[in-house]
């Protein structure tokens, strides 16, 4: 299949990236952000529960904030490694303030994950808020230990 473009994120060299925060993509005013949360192909992989659990507390976080209104999306990669956030007209400082903020009212929520019955989920029994403020401990003290260039590292030859 000669005329199929590869995507984006297959174009990123996956076993140089580390827990952190990336520019995936730009399109217009649109930035997609790759918030990657543990090391590609090392085996250590988020289970359905905390990715899940995770989503619901960040999205319903993310899009209560002051900037709730510039969210174009927030969701799971599909190889459990990280999240995608989708952000109109924010700057590169603002998002990572607003990561962190998110992780923070994740690491202080308490009572249950948000969306948690059978009527606002498709898997409401498979939530844990335990595993989501675990999940954003781990994440918030991997982006405040590291420098935050917003740029994938170098591939390896």
């Amino acid at each position: 299949m000669k005329d199929i473009k590869k995507i984006t994120s297959f174009s990123v060299d996956h076993r140089t990236i580390t827990p952190g925060i990336y520019v995936s993509r730009t399109d217009g005013d649109v930035v997609t952000y790759d918030l990657r949360t543990r090391r590609p192909n090392c085996g250590d992989y988020m289970d359905n529960s905390t990715m899940h659990s995770f989503e619901h507390l960040f999205a319903t976080y993310v899009r209560n904030s002051a900037l709730g209104d510039r969210v174009i999306y927030f969701g799971p990669m599909g190889c459990q490694t990280g999240f995608y956030l989708l952000l109109r007209n924010v700057g590169r400082e603002e998002t990572l303030d607003l990561v962190k903020g998110t992780l923070r009212r994740i690491i202080s929520h308490s009572g249950a994950v948000f969306g948690a019955s059978e009527i606002e989920c498709g898997n409401y029994i498979n939530l844990s808020a335990e595993a989501a403020r675990s999940e954003a401990e781990k994440y918030l003290d991997a982006l405040e230990s590291s420098e935050n260039t917003f740029e994938y590292p170098a591939g390896l030859e």
